[in-house]
């Protein structure tokens, strides 16, 4: 196979590898001396080989003859990575790309592409991504950074293609070189007038090379000269942003499909949805007999992992820690297992246990605990008699009951404050209840005096706090049946509580004595009241609770005045509390427990693993940024988080869990943080969002397991960016498929949502008090869920403005009517008659359907089964996911998205402030024209017998008139047939002007001449 083979014309491939990350190290010390091999129509050419470097950049040039550029549609470019070995002059496969030559585009029109690497075989082990730009050019490119097969070492087929490239001759590379550098020059013009007269020009970014090494290389637009932003584009959106079914090793089962093995162990039982991960285990209870003073801790040695407890006094010589160390079995470097007593400030051992690694037995959940026992513990000089250690240790996997509480051998590095935050815990919501206080009135309340001699009317008014929420009546209006010392209100206001109640309702009676705003200083109380929430009545449906007078307590000691309020309170356990956005909901279940309906099913999901994340944190001695990420999954009110992998960009979990699903129609949502405490940075302890990713629970096949890597998708200020890939094990079990069903049926809110319904503004104030209740319950947790970490995954923000969204939905409006847009289109065309055989076949099944009208109902209803069925077997076979695409984020303005990160209020200046309220009035002046023309064409309707007009009014008085004798006398569906003849009547009988009775609507008047 020769490297350059001659073809019919002069169309040349050009494939740039730009550079890789996280390559699998291969070469045994920890690393791999990587090359990459590009193979193109019997065509072969291979890159330098970058030696000891996972995140390799080559930035060089490989060129290929392409014989036929029409058939390069049918073509394919695999481009392959591969570790050389120069030892025995073999080579390891690294990973592979295959690019299918239609997505190949022209010089100018490509960018450089993000590959996620792929698996050879079953048994490959591979990692990692590559950076690639490939285009088509006329001439061949630069010589440059031009590779052909070098003459490194390689396999025996790598040898063939060497000799097979040495073989061209001298001449043709010089005489190939003297064409590149003309066409080189030549380029250079046409690029240069080419960037002058377009409009937008999409370069890839290169790394410098004495920075740092990237670990994505993506290409980003560079700004054009001429008016007005460009937007943001993203080319290779629909590959990057891209769902991917994966095959993992599910429950330790031996075949590689996503499916799960019928052959399965104990384990797989319950972790049946993870890959088992296998762990040496050492539990450390306690000492005794100890032969040492002062603090006493014990240290588990490992090859080069080291485990230590916590100190211990031994004033008792008998000291305890009961303390679990787990060891990743795949990272174990040793065949002995040391444990070590120490004195609490020395580095010398008194005495130790070892254990030999081929005798440590295996124990597979439900078996019970392994017993610890006692050993002796052997001295520095090889003796016995420094006392005895109570140990227990084995091998197991992630279920083990100790795996949770244990220390992770991969966590040696994290601060001592920060151990406590990297454990997997399971975390409950609140229980959170709508307090309703309906204020009535109030009776004999002390009115402020503004002076001597001077009279006012008193504006009286009501405020109620719960905790650290406020709200107020409206000042009570002046009733000539009242006095003013009995104000009424009859508001009623709610509230958001949490059990255990331990708040109180504090009634306020307040009279404004100098005017000015509601809740301003003028503001004097002439009255309260408090009340324990735990006193108050519970209630679960609609019926109203009785109501109660409270006394006030003026804060004087003159009781001239008995003042009291009617207030009516309740705790409304119909309701469900929302905590998150209505179409993004987990739960919609009532409060009260006694309401609840059975569960449906059972939701499952294994957290396997994430690849590719982006680097968050720079640690000290590292060339390259890493991440400590956790993640966090929320369905109903049980969270789960999982334990934070330290130090990786391809953390592995494999953690799983389970919720009841009390209905289909819900939303799971899993997010990937970085966590900021594990450098015990209490202090600066916001942790950072990776991503997350939603799943509707309803398009779910139930007992299928869905395995796939879904893409970490983040909308920065700079625009939308892939964070990595979450790779997750779902299944939806469904215990009773009638019960499942019937949810369908019912309603998606509880009953009371629709008896006594809240307002818009009512609910997202409520949502937002219940936010806060939701993240004061978790963040006072172990190891807490921070407030970012809520925010995020209860989408806190959605109802902020955004262009970009206000895009997407308008958009998503228009792709719901398109239906009806094709079916007038295409009534449309069959009355343009410019098929006339068509035409004449669309009237013949129009007066058929006019003579049997009791057919159209049963035909439609036929024919949407009929599209049902032929569109079953091409229904989605993967979960829908995040979509930049129909997000909007591909093709946003820059200015757009500043203004989406703009706070509230905004931080902007003012000139950019007054374009974007110029730009929200010019929106707005266009959607204020298409409601005042509708409201025009509805105040036409309304004028045809409001004698507004009355001659048009007569007209349409006699027109009614002859109708309903004409109407009466003629058949219906003789009428309906002449009528839609007379709509489908060929062109050549029909008039360009308006039809009359268009003309005479057209003619009525409306109130928009009455406007100002």
């Amino acid at each position: 196979m020769n490297d350059a083979k001659a073809g019919n014309g002069n169309e040349k491939l050009v494939v740039e590898v730009v550079g890789a990350h996280n390559l699998m190290p291969k070469d045994g010390e920890g690393s791999s001396s990587p090359f990459v091999e590009v193979e193109f129509e019997n065509q072969r050419l291979r890159t330098l080989v970058k030696t000891k470097d996972l995140n390799p950049i080559w930035n060089e040039k490989l060129v290929f003859h392409v014989i036929d550029a029409n058939d390069l549609a049918n073509k394919t470019l695999d481009i392959s990575v591969f570790n050389e070995k120069r030892s025995s002059n073999t080579r390891n496969f690294l990973g592979k790309v295959r690019v299918l030559g239609s997505s190949i585009g022209r010089e100018g029109e490509s960018v450089v592409q993000l590959h996620t690497l792929e698996k050879r075989s079953l048994f490959s082990h591979v990692r990692g991504e590559i950076s690639v730009k490939h285009y088509l050019t006329t001439m061949a490119e630069n010589g440059e950074n031009l590779r052909r097969v070098s003459g490194s070492g390689g396999s025996k087929k790598s040898k063939k293609v060497q000799n097979l490239s040495s073989s061209m001759s001298i001449q043709q590379q010089q005489q190939q070189q003297q064409q590149i550098s003309l066409h080189n020059h030549n380029r250079g013009n046409q690029q240069q007038n080419q960037q002058n007269g377009q409009g937008q020009m999409m370069l890839p970014l290169y790394p410098n090379q004495g920075e740092i090494k990237p670990l994505v290389i993506t290409a980003l637009p560079t700004p054009m000269p001429g008016p007005g932003p460009r937007p943001v584009t993203y080319p290779n959106g629909s590959n990057e942003f891209s769902l991917k079914e994966t095959k993992p090793r599910l429950g330790g089962s031996g075949s590689g499909v996503g499916g799960l093995s019928s052959h399965k162990d104990k384990t797989s039982s319950t972790y049946d949805l993870v890959e088992q991960m296998q762990y040496l285990y050492v539990r450390v209870v306690k000492a005794k007999d100890l032969s040492v003073s002062g603090d006493v801790v014990s240290e588990v040695k490992l090859g080069n992992y080291r485990g230590v407890t916590k100190k211990v006094s031994s004033n008792s010589k008998n000291p305890e820690w009961n303390q679990v160390f787990a060891f990743s079995k795949e990272t174990i470097q040793s065949s002995v297992a040391e444990i070590f007593v120490k004195e609490g400030n020395r580095d010398e051992y008194t005495g130790r246990v070892w254990f030999d690694l081929s005798e440590i037995p295996t124990r597979v959940p439900p078996d019970s605990p392994l017993a610890p026992q006692w050993y002796k513990i052997e001295s520095r000089n090889g003796g016995r008699g420094g006392g005895e250690l109570m140990v227990s240790v084995w091998f197991g996997t992630q279920a083990d009951e100790a795996f949770a509480e244990s220390w992770h051998s991969k966590a040696g590095n994290v601060h001592i404050e920060g151990l406590s935050s990297i454990k997997s815990k399971v975390y409950l919501s609140p229980k959170l209840w709508y307090l309703r206080v309906s204020v009535i009135e109030a009776q004999d309340v002390a009115i402020m005096d503004k002076g001597p001699g001077l009279m006012r009317f008193p504006e009286l008014s009501a405020k109620l706090q719960v905790g650290n929420q406020i709200l107020r009546t409206a000042v009570s209006s002046p009733n000539p049946t009242q006095s003013f010392s009995n104000p009424y209100w009859n508001e009623d206001l709610m509230f958001v509580v949490a059990e255990p109640f331990e708040d109180y309702i504090t009634a306020i009676v307040e009279d404004r004595v100098g005017g000015g705003a509601m809740g301003g200083q003028n503001d004097v109380g002439v009255g309260r009241v408090q009340i324990p929430v735990s006193a108050v009545e519970r209630r679960t449906g609609d019926k109203p609770v009785g109501s109660r007078w409270f006394s006030l307590d003026n804060g004087s000691n003159n009781n001239r005045f008995g003042s009291r309020i009617h207030l009516r309170l309740s705790l409304d356990g119909g309701y469900h509390v929302l905590d998150e956005a209505t179409m993004y909901s987990s739960d919609v279940r009532p409060t009260a427990k006694e309401l609840w309906k059975p569960q449906v099913g059972l939701l499952e999901i294994g957290i396997l693993s994430a690849t590719g994340l982006m680097p968050m944190k720079v640690r000290d001695g590292k060339g390259g940024g890493t991440a400590d990420s956790y993640c966090v999954a929320k369905y109903g009110p049980k969270w789960v988080r999982t334990r934070t992998i330290v130090d990786s960009l391809c953390p592995k979990w494999n953690e799983q869990y389970t919720w009841e699903v009390n209905d289909p129609c819900t939303v799971v949502t899993v997010g990937v943080f970085d966590n900021a405490r594990v450098d015990g940075n209490n202090g600066n302890s916001r942790d950072a969002r990776i991503g997350k990713v939603r799943i509707r629970l309803s398009t779910l096949e139930t007992g299928r397991v869905y395995t796939h890597s879904y893409p970490l998708i983040v909308l920065h200020a700079t625009g939308v960016k892939k964070t990595g890939e979450l790779h997750l094990a779902v299944k939806l079990s469904c215990g009773n498929a009638v019960n499942m069903l019937q949810m369908y049926t019912l309603p998606l809110l509880p009953k009371m949502h629709y008896t006594q319904p809240l307002g818009v503004h009512m609910i997202e104030r409520l949502r937002y008090q219940t936010l806060n209740a939701v993240i004061a319950r978790l963040s006072r947790a172990e190891p807490p869920l921070g407030r970012e970490v809520v925010e995020y995954m209860l989408d806190h923000d959605l109802h902020v403005w955004s262009m970009r969204r206000s895009k997407a939905n308008f958009f998503r409006l228009v792709n719901v009517i398109s239906g009806l847009v094709a079916v007038a289109r295409l009534v449309e065309v069959m009355r343009s008659w410019t098929k006339p055989v068509c035409s004449t076949v669309f009237v013949v099944v129009f007066l058929f359907v006019v003579l049997y009208p009791e057919l159209i109902l049963p035909g439609l209803f036929l024919y949407a089964a009929a599209v049902g069925v032929w569109r079953f077997r091409r229904r989605p076979r993967h979960p829908p996911h995040m979509d930049a695409r129909i997000s909007h984020a591909e093709t946003v303005f820059p200015d757009e998205l500043d203004e989406e990160f703009d706070t509230f209020p905004t931080s902007r200046g003012f000139e950019v402030v007054r374009m974007r309220y110029d730009r929200v009035r010019s929106i707005a002046g266009r959607i204020q024209m298409v409601v005042g023309d509708m409201a025009s064409q509805g105040e036409r309707a309304q004028a045809l017998l409001s004698w507004r007009d009355p001659r048009a009014t007569f007209l349409f008085l006699v027109l009614c008139l002859f109708a309903a004798v004409g109407f009466y006398m003629v058949p219906l569906k003789l009428t309906v047939a002449v009528s839609g003849l007379y709509y489908l009547r060929p062109p050549r009988f029909r008039r360009k002007l308006p039809s009359r009775g268009l003309s005479f609507f057209r003619r009525l008047p409306s109130r928009a001449d009455s406007l100002l």
